[in-house]
């Protein structure tokens, strides 16, 4: 009888993405029905067991220790906690989910990206029972696949658009408008539009454009794209105020591209107002400091946090039911940082 070859390395044992690779699904998915979590369909459970039972895979002690199936935990997924409009809206959130007796773990879509970690997956193996989306991340494909088996709720963004996702946004149109109008009403007719991403962005951008020609003004001559912070705020308003014609007014997507604005303009050697009006939105603590003072719309961000809460509460008890999308009022906070433009523009 041969010897066996020492050098002969045992079969490697099948891991949970073998699984997930073998079934199509994602490796959150296959988690959650080791774990027997509820709303899994039918469906992709059948094909999650029989991909184990056609590898063989059998789950280590630490997957069988996740057969609870309900945590009281829910992931909180924010883009970027540098922006202060994130953490005004997450005191609301964690107040009403601490409420209904619901524990968030947060994870910063920004942060995590940066150091190659995939948020929701990490928080699906976590356990948690629902998914809240704080503003507009890059994340959909993510997001599409949480929301296949647990409740999720979008704040603050209306981006990825899925079927029996609640949305609790601002009327971003309504609030872009205010905010154009008020510039109108000052005398400009040169202003500027700092865009921001996703359909937040559009619906910001179709108000300044509907109120602008409205007016008899073009939209487009000033309008650059933004994005959400300080840096890209500053390099679009940069590239405006050095051009040879240059705006006497910005109306920026957020109040952190507005600050962008303001250090564009100061390195410009012009004064805001007298020079420069600027205008944010999010009406976040920033635009409330006294030597910014920035004129900005408030899109009630307390409100959103709550109702998201509420909502994600509710999904809990009813997973399945028709999407449901709040709307909270924008209004505009006029400061020190918007003034009639200087004469002769």
């Amino acid at each position: 009888m041969p010897e066996p070859d020492a050098g002969a390395r045992s079969p490697r044992q099948p891991t949970i993405r073998d699984v997930a690779e073998r079934a199509g699904v994602s490796k959150s998915l296959v988690s959650l029905v080791l774990r027997d979590a509820p709303h899994v369909s039918d469906a992709r459970r059948m094909v999650v067991l029989e991909a184990i039972a056609e590898l063989g895979y059998k789950p280590n002690a630490h997957a069988r220790g996740l057969s609870r199936t309900k945590s009281d935990t829910i992931g909180v997924l924010l883009n970027d906690l540098r922006n202060p409009w994130f953490v005004d809206v997450l005191e609301a959130l964690t107040a009403t989910l601490h409420a209904s007796g619901l524990s968030p773990v947060l994870a910063d879509s920004y942060t995590d990206q940066r150091v190659g970690r995939r948020s929701v997956e990490a928080m699906l193996q976590q356990g948690i029972d629902g998914l809240v989306v704080v503003g507009t991340t890059p994340e959909f494909d993510a997001i599409q696949a949480a929301a296949e088996v647990i409740p999720v709720v979008l704040a603050g963004t209306r981006d990825p658009k899925l079927p029996n996702v609640d949305i609790v946004v601002n009327d971003d149109a309504a609030g872009a408008r205010e905010a154009t109008q008020h510039l109108i009403d000052l005398g400009h007719t040169y202003i500027a539009h700092l865009s921001g991403p996703g359909e937040i962005g559009q619906l910001r951008l179709a108000g300044f454009r509907e109120a602008m020609i409205d007016a008899g003004l073009d939209p487009e001559e000033f309008t650059e794209t933004g994005g959400m912070s300080e840096e890209s705020g500053y390099a679009a308003s940069r590239r405006l105020l050095t051009r040879k014609k240059r705006p006497t007014a910005i109306f920026a997507f957020n109040d952190i591209a507005a600050i962008g604005a303001l250090s564009a303009a100061a390195d410009q050697g012009l004064h805001v107002p007298s020079d420069l009006s600027v205008v944010g939105y999010d009406n976040t603590y920033l635009s409330r400091i006294r030597h910014l003072s920035l004129t900005s719309v408030d899109n009630g961000n307390f409100a959103i946090g709550v109702q998201a809460g509420r909502f994600l509460a509710e999904r809990l008890e009813a997973p399945v039911q028709l999407q449901r999308i709040h709307l909270v009022p924008a209004t505009l906070e006029v400061r020190g940082s918007t003034a009639a433009p200087p004469a002769g523009k």
